[in-house]
């Protein structure tokens, strides 16, 4: 079975952080000179990405199963390799007890690891949930193509609770006027969900449940994260494209958390809001296929940022304007001329007094709220 062992990190002669006898498992599938790597969410394994697989190589065999040629003469996968694996905490890779072994950081490490093990200097990075937050934070570190769509957990026991819980969670649960409810479809006698149930519960169950230790550390990673603006303004300046794709009716990650994401993103990144649920690689597949493989031939052919964006630039405000102006002009203030000078101090005590106001006025609204006498009705005894 292949397996990439993670490259250790040394603090000091005597200290080793995070990665000592950690091993990543993962498969590859497909050929060509296009790569890309696929980083699957919490509680998720790369198997979780089937229907991705399928459509950007035309195969669903892995290249390491004996007498598989996985060439794709169809045409249907755009000549592509990809690289698919389980995260730490998760399948059959390595589980890490401690919760500091676990943070998107760490986790974007793990992917280096895996790019380098494979000799891969450049690759499309696709990530799903908590994957898209490695993703970013991997994007941050190097120049690679990132995608983002979402953030999902779970707590469960059993391979029919998790299958239940995912269920509930992972595909739209409201009803759409355009489109027809996924999960109520008929399939022959039973109705989509009825299958999936069943398919969620042997795949459960020939994985294995997650281990206490590694959604433990999967969560801890999730909560610790966060993009900070100098790692934003490493993505948006390393030269390459983004798409946020995200299904309108995820009830675990909002959409209004993607279309941030995005906006902040701006001039590289475009939006895709697709009606689906928190697994829309699975519940519109096709449309999301279709928008990776946009994404991958808007790389191939160099499309600027500013033909690629489908958003528009926020207006920052005048106060953020104004803030963002005294920064720039205190970082070059050597060069500034003394009247400049004193205009830029006199809106700094503008905007101290402002907020000095605001708070004074939200304190006084507390404490009238406190000693406002209160109407009593008429007695009903």
């Amino acid at each position: 079975m292949p397996y990439c062992e993670v490259v250790k990190e040394h603090v000091d002669a005597e200290t080793t952080l995070n990665n000592a006898g950690v091993k990543i498992f993962y498969r590859t599938y497909g050929h060509g000179p296009s790569r890309a790597l696929l980083i699957i969410g919490l509680a998720g394994t790369h198997e979780s990405w089937g229907p991705q697989i399928k459509g950007l190589t035309g195969t669903d065999q892995p290249n390491d199963d004996d007498g598989i040629v996985s060439d794709d003469d169809s045409g249907s996968g755009q000549g592509m390799e990809v690289c698919a694996f389980d995260n730490r905490g998760m399948g059959r890779s390595s589980v890490p007890t401690h919760k500091s072994d676990y943070t998107t950081t760490i986790m974007a490490k793990d992917s280096i690891s895996l790019l380098d093990h494979l000799g891969w200097e450049k690759a499309h990075v696709i990530g799903h949930s908590m994957g898209a937050m490695v993703a970013c934070k991997l994007a941050a570190m190097l120049d690679r193509l990132t995608l983002s769509i979402a953030i999902r957990f779970w707590m469960a026991k059993t391979p029919q609770q998790r299958a239940k819980v995912d269920l509930d969670t992972h595909y739209s649960q409201v009803e759409r006027s355009s489109f027809d409810d996924y999960l109520k479809e008929r399939i022959g006698t039973n109705t989509r969900k009825d299958v999936l149930y069943e398919q969620y519960v042997k795949g459960i169950s020939e994985t294995g449940m997650q281990s206490k230790d590694g959604l433990d550390g999967q969560l801890n990673a999730c909560w610790l994260h966060k993009i900070t603006t100098p790692e934003t303004e490493r993505i948006r300046s390393a030269g390459f494209l983004v798409s946020v794709i995200h299904g309108r009716h995820d009830v675990i990650a909002q959409i209004c958390h993607a279309r941030r994401l995005a906006q902040r993103l701006y001039p590289v990144a475009r939006m895709v809001d697709l009606h689906g649920g928190h697994l829309v690689s699975h519940e519109r597949t096709e449309e999301v296929n279709k928008s990776l493989l946009e994404l991958i031939k808007a790389s191939g052919v160099k499309k600027t940022a500013t033909d690629w964006t489908n958003l528009a630039m926020e207006d920052p405000g005048y106060f953020q304007r104004r803030i963002s102006l005294i920064r720039s002009s205190s970082e070059g203030k050597s060069a500034a001329s003394p009247s400049h000078f004193i205009v830029e101090k006199f809106h700094r005590c503008l905007l101290f007094l402002f907020g000095l106001l605001v708070l004074v006025y939200e304190y006084a609204r507390r404490a009238l709220r406190v000693v406002k006498p209160i109407k009593v009705g008429p007695s009903l005894t």
